[in-house]
């Protein structure tokens, strides 16, 4: 044995874990045969061996890429990476080859927020052993750092494009199966992107672990449970995508993206009855862009919280402007993402702004989606809402009765308006089964206390026969459009000047509905 090889075997001995596994029986051997000096000897000589050992004789990932010092048989990423680096450099000598897969957890953000770091960490360790059992001898796993793992597989003469694709449908359906923690069932699922070693933009351990997990990106994108391969257009679109990041990171700054703003009336009064804020971009280029062309970017890019505080700070620019305008805007109301209710501050920051425009709480109108009150089990998103429904702001429940929020939930969460969602609003001047279900809606928001709004409002007849069921709000394009700040004034001036009547139809109580069978 050659002296590089003694120190390679002797380092691979000492940072092996399993060694610790015998030093009590070390112990208890130096006692049998030298009593309590030799035991003293051996509890201070061992370890300042071992720390010698490991200083003269490190881990040499190129000698043993596949050195086990993960848990439950995983490596660590940068022997995953080495072991890669091996194969692929020495392939034309060698004649073989190999490949990367990147597991990611699917919507992963939203089961940190519901369960919690802790839960998810212990998701990814159990689904990695689990995925260990599919894998071959030779093959190497590790958990990456963004909520997934890396696999190396090992060198082989050749890996077809089908085997990787059934090597992912078989890691899938390992982990297909829940996982029970903490005496809860937990179900997941994994998107999957893959490079072969022959398609790796370099021969490179780096190359292909970055490839494999750009596919996996893409893979995330179209799933859940979606499965990738790499090709250079998925780099170009991660390109793309990077570069659309850094152009909406320059229209937040330079205020490109800015409000519009859709008034609200009361079906009591016909009064102004609030107005809601939504985003719009105009590009110096394109021109406006509609929100579902950008929205889905800035969150996928991460700038959620970032577009809420422009929002937020506009919106309240504005309402304070009508004031001083002598224009009556009772309240403006603003959509929170779920980055934002995650936010351990925002309560705090709510008020300050608040403060900054000389605004009463009762003025902000906080817009939460349906699903995230369903949904959400994360102290904090659920302490927020609480404290900014104790401070005064008005809780919306936005898109009512397309998710799952119960009574309860919307009893947790201190709601003040539900706003009925416009698929249950189109037609309801002519369908009789719309208007049964607004119905109920009403009913059962007077029962909570609770008020309503329909969104989508298209023509006179549909925000009258709203009216006559016991909708207290309305809004939508036959109402006005979403305008900017300039628009929405002159439309305010020129709204009050109108003095518009109720709609002249009976109400719901003890009336029937128009075009009702008597």
């Amino acid at each position: 044995m050659s002296d590089r090889q003694a120190r390679t075997t002797s380092s691979s001995l000492i940072h092996r874990t399993e060694v610790l596994v015998i030093l009590p029986a070390l112990m208890l051997t130096a006692f049998w045969i030298g009593g309590e000096r030799l035991l003293l000897i051996a509890a201070l000589g061992l370890p300042l061996l071992t720390g010698m050992a490991r200083l003269l004789w490190p881990v040499d990932p190129q000698a043993d890429p596949g050195a086990e010092l993960g848990q439950g048989g995983q490596t660590l990423l940068p022997q995953v990476e080495a072991l890669l680096d091996n194969i692929l450099r020495s392939s034309a000598e060698t004649g073989r080859t190999t490949a990367c897969l990147v597991l990611r957890l699917d919507e992963i953000d939203k089961l940190v927020s519901r369960r919690g770091i802790a839960l998810v960490t212990e998701v990814l360790e159990r689904a990695a052993e689990r995925a260990l059992l599919a894998l071959r001898e030779g093959d190497r796993l590790a958990l990456v750092p963004d909520g997934g793992f890396a696999i190396a597989l090992r060198a082989e003469r050749s890996i077809s494009l089908e085997s990787m694709i059934r090597l992912a449908a078989r890691l899938q359906a390992t982990l297909a199966t829940a996982f029970t923690i903490e005496a809860e069932v937990h179900h997941v699922t994994f998107s999957i992107g893959f490079c072969p070693g022959l398609r790796s933009p370099r021969a490179t351990g780096l190359a292909i672990l970055t490839a494999a997990g750009q596919a996996a990106d893409e893979a995330v994108m179209s799933g859940p449970g979606a499965i990738r391969a790499y090709t250079p257009d998925v780099a170009n679109r991660q390109i793309a995508r990077s570069a659309l990041r850094e152009d909406l990171e320059l229209a937040l700054d330079e205020g490109q993206i800015r409000p519009h703003f859709q008034p609200q009336i009361s079906t009591d009064t016909g009064a102004i009855s609030g107005m809601e804020a939504l985003a719009r971009w105009h590009h110096p280029l394109r021109g406006l862009v509609p929100p579902g062309d950008f929205l889905p970017a800035i969150e996928a890019a991460g700038l959620s919280e970032r577009l809420g505080e422009v929002i937020m700070f506009q919106a309240l620019s504005a309402l304070s402007a009508f004031d001083r305008a002598g224009l009556k805007v009772p309240m403006v109301a603003v959509n929170f993402s779920t980055a934002e209710l995650r936010n351990p501050r925002l309560a705090e920051k709510l008020q300050w702004d608040l403060d900054r425009f000389d605004l009463a709480p009762q003025r902000l109108s906080v817009e939460i989606l349906e699903t995230v009150v369903a949904e959400t089990d994360n102290d904090i998103v659920v302490r927020n809402i609480a404290a900014l429904a104790e401070m005064g702001c008005g809780i919306d429940l936005d898109d009512f009765g397309t998710g799952n929020a119960s009574i309860g939930s919307i009893r947790r969460f201190a709601v003040r308006r539900i706003k009925i969602d416009r698929s249950f609003v189109t037609h309801v001047d002519s369908d009789r089964d719309q208007q049964k279900m607004i119905e109920a809606l009403v009913s059962l928001a007077d029962r909570l206390g609770l008020e309503t709004l329909a969104e989508g409002v298209e023509n006179p007849a549909e925000h009258a026969i709203l009216a006559q069921l016991g909708c207290k709000h309305v809004q939508g394009f036959g109402i006005a459009r979403p305008m900017p700040q300039d628009e929405m004034r002159a439309w305010v001036l020129v709204y009050m000047a109108k003095a518009p009547a109720v709609p002249q139809l009976a109400r719901r109580a003890g009336k029937r509905v128009a075009g009702e069978d008597r």
